[in-house]
């Protein structure tokens, strides 16, 4: 080799060794892990280099790899909802990182309607619970997922039934018709609010209770929960916002590799609480006690009828979920299938749902994209024969409740022991078949533009169909006057279907250094439709006969004479909207949010086709003021607000002329036209306070409100010369309903260690209500039952709380004739109020390591209940006449008379305080095994474990719709469905 030669290959070998030396250091990569204060990974954590653009994502193992320049020395890794780390990777190649929560961030951003805000921009009393502070167990609907979390916010089961509606009301009550439940808003998307399941009135039996109108939607699906309470908040939604708002928002996938979870759950269930009856012991002691003859009324056995219709129930649940993005797109698809026993023999709930969320953008610049969402469903359920208005005959729980326990349920020959009057509950059980199919499909699509950084049109538009079956038979055998020897059948089927059409403006920009603007402008078409059709039929001179079929296979079998055909459609029901919205901040120190909404409905009258809701607030960011100093307060913020809501929950058509069609070929009128017909007004103005203490770590929120409606919506019977009698007129009364009252939350991080940890969270509210100006009373409040049928027990009245219990006062009973005294004879006056004066939750988890414990509590107190069931089911009576009585009655120091009349009064009405153990979870995180599985979760739950009260029936937290014509009723409890006390054992891991 030449000298030439040898230099050149020394010259070579030199480049390549700079070459490749210049190459490592442009090349150096980074990776680690980020996982929160429980050591489970994080998916979808930000992590970028300090001061540049350049990141990247956690994957589902919370894993991620960067490539960094020379000199680099600094990641940020952050995750919404947990504080930023800065990570120095000045000497190392590897980051493993612990992300702790950050309570109450500033800079969080909160849903609210048609857009979201930061929270240090917020001005209206919003309440926010995400997923991992939702109640834990087993849900038919998101609903009760936030049960006793939200201050203000009081959530009933009205029924134990598995798919049951619930009762939510967000600062008190003021609804004279209607349901006075908020508004819920499903990603943008308002429901109807209604259920597609056709009602049942059976002859006899009568009404049984609503279903609820989330049982399409899976608890699962659900990322966060949002609770518009002030005005400020729900005016954007004009003339339905006056109940309050609730944005429900879904998850969606998240940057990164494709993950897949998995969650499945089995549960088992019985009755959480017992009405204390007698035994056939007591039975037989009691019937010595008061000198009857044991004939016919001792037959020898001993049977608990409750323990004969009631089970042990399961309830399985599965769920899986698809997940996963990029820059230029994100998907999540979900699938979940829920099959619920109830603890009544022959009910349960099965769903089956699958849901799409997805968003893609598009173009090189990213500015054109395209969201959307479907949701389909469809729930069956078996109902039992438990109605809220069954009369003597009772229905299911009642008829068990009176069983004669000393009355064999069957006969020797394991026959059905049927004879006389009273209904075998194990037999009514077996006659009666009742089937509802609902299936539901909720669709949006919503492309979207950003004309600049700042500003971006969007259109939504959705369809929400939803379609109900229901099939429901009672057999011919059944010893009920109406039934026997014929049977019955019934088969309804109904429609609901609601279009949508948005249009909005959002402008959002740092106008400088000291100023920012987030503006809204909107436009809105609403367009619903309500149909449906029932078919009732009674079988021929013979019966329907045993064919092995239901009698709803083979209706055009029933006899022609007692078959009646009804049907309906609501009139045509649209809603046109304008509205816009302005969020000012100055310096992150003064707030000031301001709103207006136009509402053109068809519900209104021609004189009022057009309302107005308009709103203001302000915050003021007092630690950001340069002479506020102090270590100890991170946050504190004073707001306030004033606004109008509207409320347009009335029937469709209300200010028209209305006919229906009848029987035989003719017309009636139904409806009077009332021109100057309008939505009822809620004016409510709120105060309130944020406090953040040691860097967030305790947070406490506190409101003061006050909101009075106005314009009250009622039916009124018309007044002559007008249309026929059966006619009503659809009017604003005068009058007023004022709700005002105080609400605090607290939430603390009580501890914060590598291992230990432990946080509370508690709310209360105080609320306070009161009626004036109207210019007559208003009775509602409908007893059920031998007696008492036809009797209204609740007011609505000046100077009352709304739905305040009205009948007479009870001074005990008489000790030498086991009377009832009644000091003002048949008066009636004011004797209780079923609305409680004080809501309560408690929440906390404590943890070690991989194991934790969630608890979640709530309650009511200084609310009263009428025990109807105890009045007319399970009264002293029932002893002569061979039924079965309550404890209670015959364990008086007073002997009852048997003539003690059985009617309405005080001696029934309750206290209904209670503070229930409503849900408790003890959860192991085994994290990731064998780099399949990943973040193995295992959990036990307890749901409704036992609750504390002085109520005698089955749950204080009760209410059996029992209104009249229309007028809600409260706080009454008559034989419902009991409610259940669930375990479940579960595991969710992600591939």
């Amino acid at each position: 080799m030449t000298t030439k030669q040898l230099l050149r290959s020394v010259l070579c070998m030199l480049v390549l060794c700079f070459g490749l030396t210049t190459l490592w250091a442009q090349n150096k990569t980074v990776s680690g892990t980020v996982k929160d204060e429980k050591g489970s990974p994080i998916q979808g954590a930000s992590v970028a280099v300090k001061g540049t653009t350049r990141g990247t994502t956690t994957n589902a193992t919370g894993s991620f790899t960067i490539s960094v320049k020379p000199g680099t020395t600094t990641l940020v890794v952050s995750y919404v909802g947990y504080t930023s780390q800065e990570i120095d990777i000045s000497s190392s190649a590897t980051a493993d990182v612990s992300l702790k929560p950050e309570t109450g961030s500033l800079n969080d951003i909160i849903v609210i309607g048609y857009g979201t805000v930061r929270k240090k921009d917020l001005t209206g009393s919003v309440a926010s619970v995400g997923a991992k502070d939702f109640n834990k167990g087993t849900f038919t609907a998101p609903d009760q997922l936030i049960q006793g979390k939200v201050a203000g916010v009081q959530v009933l089961n009205n029924s134990g039934q598995p798919g049951g509606a619930t009762t939510v009301k967000i600062r008190g009550s003021s609804a004279l018709t209607g349901t006075g439940s908020p508004l819920y808003v499903v990603d943008g998307i308002p429901l109807d609010g209604r259920s597609a399941r056709p009602a049942l009135n059976a002859t006899g039996l009568g009404n049984s209770p609503a279903g609820n109108p989330l049982n399409f939607l899976n608890p699962a699906d659900i990322a966060s929960i949002d609770v518009l309470k002030d005005a400020s908040g729900t005016a954007i939604y004009g003339s339905r916002g006056a109940y309050g708002v609730v944005l429900i928002t879904t998850k969606k996938g998240t940057n990164g590799q494709p993950r897949l979870d998995l969650g499945a759950s089995v549960g088992t269930s019985h009755i959480m609480k017992q009405i204390d009856i007698l035994d056939a012991g007591e039975y037989r002691a009691a019937l010595k006690s008061y000198n009857l003859d044991a004939t016919n009324r001792d037959f020898g056995g001993d049977v608990n009828a409750m323990d004969a219709i009631l089970r042990n129930a399961t309830t399985q649940n599965y769920s899986l979920a698809v997940s996963g993005g990029n820059e230029n797109g994100h998907y999540r698809l979900s699938t979940n299938l829920l099959d619920q026993q109830g603890i009544v023999k022959k009910t349960d709930f099965k769903k089956y749902s699958v849901g799409l969320n997805a968003g893609f953008k598009f173009l090189e610049n990213k500015r054109l994209g395209l969201d959307f969402y479907v949701v389909a469903s469809q729930y069956l359920e078996n109902l039992a024969p438990i109605t809220n208005d069954a009369g003597s005959t009772g229905s299911l729980i009642g008829q068990a409740l009176q069983w004669n326990p000393t009355k064999p349920l069957r006969l020797a020959n394991d026959s059905l022991n049927i004879s006389g009057a009273i209904v075998n509950p194990l037999a009514m059980s077996e006659a009666y078949n009742d089937r509802s199919k609902v299936t539901s499909i909720l669709g949006a699509i919503s492309p979207y533009y950003k004309i600049t950084n700042d500003l971006e049109y969007r259109m939504l538009y959705s369809i929400n169909y939803s379609t109900g079956i229901r099939r429901s038979m009672i057999n011919e055998f059944i010893n009920l006057t109406d039934y026997t020897g014929k049977g019955a059948a019934y088969y309804g089927n109904n429609e609901l279907i609601t279009q949508q059409i948005t249009h909005t403006l959002n402008y959002n920009k740092q106008i400088s250094k000291n100023f920012s603007l987030n503006a809204l402008l909107g436009i809105e078409y609403l367009k619903f439709v309500n149909k449906g059709a029932t078919i009732k039929a009674f079988g021929p001179a013979g019966g329907f006969g045993n064919y092995g079929l239901d009698y709803t296979d083979y209706l055009q079998y029933s006899d022609p004479a007692s078959r009646s055909i009804t049907s309906f459609v609501d009139p045509k029901t649209a809603l046109m909207s304008y509205f816009g919205r302005v969020v000012l901040n100055y310096r992150d120190r003064y707030v000031f949010t301001g709103t207006l909404r136009e509402d053109g409905s068809t519900k209104f009258g021609a004189d009022n086709k057009h309302g107005y809701f308009p709103s203001f607030a302000a915050a003021w960011n007092i630690n950001r003021e340069e002479f506020f100093k102090s270590n100890t307060i991170t946050n504190l913020k004073l707001r306030g607000s004033w606004g109008k809501t509207g409320n347009q929950e009335f029937p469709s058509g209300s200010s028209l002329r209305k006919y229906s069609f009848t029987d035989n070929g003719g017309t009636a009128q139904v409806n009077n036209q009332n021109d100057s017909l309008k939505w009822q007004s809620d004016e409510q103005y709120n105060i309130g306070i944020d406090l953040g203490i040691l860097k967030n770590r305790i947070t406490i929120t506190a409101d003061y409100f006050h909101k009075k409606t106005t314009g009250l919506l009622f039916p009124t019977t018309p007044i002559f010369p007008a249309p026929p009698t059966s006619a009503v007129t659809w009017k604003n009364l005068d009058g007023q309903v004022i709700n005002k009252g105080f609400e605090v939350n607290v939430n603390a991080s009580v501890i914060e260690g590598k291992a230990f940890y432990w946080s509370v969270g508690a709310n209360a509210s105080f609320i306070k209500n009161m009626v004036s100006g109207l210019p007559a009373p208003i009775f509602t409040g409908n007893l059920s039952g031998q007696g008492v049928s036809g009797t209204q027990v609740e007011v609505i009245a000046n100077g009352l709380p709304i739905n305040a219990f009205w009948t007479r006062a009870y001074g005990g009973l008489d000790k030498a004739t086991g009377q009832s005294i009644y000091p003002d004879g048949d008066v009636p006056s004011y004797q209780g109020n079923p609305n409680p004066r004080t809501l309560l939750g408690f929440s906390t988890t404590v943890g070690y390591k991989k194991l934790s414990f969630t608890a979640n509590l709530n309650g009511a107190l200084g609310k009263d209940v009428y025990n109807n069931t105890f009045n007319n089911v399970v009264n002293i009576g029932n002893l002569n006449k061979g039924l079965n009585v309550a404890k209670v009655f015959v364990e008086s120091p007073v002997q009852e008379a048997f003539s003690n009349r059985v009617t309405s009064s005080a001696r029934f009405i309750e206290n209904g305080s209670y503070m229930k153990f409503a849900n408790a979870t003890l959860n192991y995180n085994l994290g990731n095994v064998a780099n399949v599985f990943k973040n193995i979760n295992f959990y036990v739950t307890g749901s409704n474990l036992f609750v504390i009260t002085k109520f005698k029936g089955f749950d204080p937290e009760v209410n059996v719709d029992k209104n009249q014509n229309g007028v809600p009723s409260a706080g009454i409890e008559y034989t419902p469905y009991p409610t259940a006390r669930t375990f479940t054992l579960g595991v969710n891991f992600s591939l």
